[in-house]
């Protein structure tokens, strides 16, 4: 008796509700597991500690990151800060509102806004409360080594590299079909 009548009422609210901001929810699980994740770690490491994960490829290294992607204007003299906030704040302004009116069936388009969004918020959140973004991913190979990065900025190339991939070579969404 109540199990249907919660599934009628859900099914009711789900065919009233037909944009994807419900998929701000995966939003919101990439920003408490990046949160969570740089917790963590600031509670365990200092600045430029490291440990081996996987010997020779991955290590746990604390890194500060007062930049953008690849510390790009990181010694900019603090303006820099600010102006990546404030744009991260309106691309996903923007972007919530392009989920607003996505069909929630086209997850090929959903899911990606919702990553990039996530991990915007992501960093937003540390450049507002620590003035720099914490990052201790550590991809490297003899000589070779990725600038590190964290949760949210995987979070971000994931979701552009799905909706660059899916604009290019997706024929339809789910939903046209």
């Amino acid at each position: 008796m109540y199990h249907s009548r919660f599934q009628r009422i859900r099914a009711e609210f789900m065919s009233k509700q037909t944009n994807a901001l419900s998929w701000l929810l995966l939003s919101v699980l990439i920003i408490v597991a990046d949160q969570v994740s740089k917790w963590v770690v600031l509670q365990h490491f200092q600045l430029h500690d490291s440990l081996p994960v996987i010997a020779g490829l991955l290590n746990w290294t604390l890194a500060y990151n007062e930049g953008a992607a690849f510390s790009f204007l990181s010694d900019a003299g603090g303006w820099q800060r600010w102006f990546f906030t404030a744009l991260a704040v309106i691309v996903s302004a923007i972007l919530v509102v392009w989920l607003k009116r996505t069909n929630r069936a086209d997850w090929r388009t959903a899911m990606p806004l919702a990553l990039i969004i996530g991990g915007a918020i992501g960093n937003v959140i540390d450049r507002i409360r620590l003035g720099h973004v914490v990052d201790f991913i550590d991809v490297h190979y003899g000589t070779w080594s990725w600038p590190a990065f964290n949760i949210a900025d995987s979070a971000i190339s994931v979701g552009a590299v799905m909706l660059i991939a899916f604009g290019l070579f997706a024929s339809k969404p789910d939903s046209a079909r």
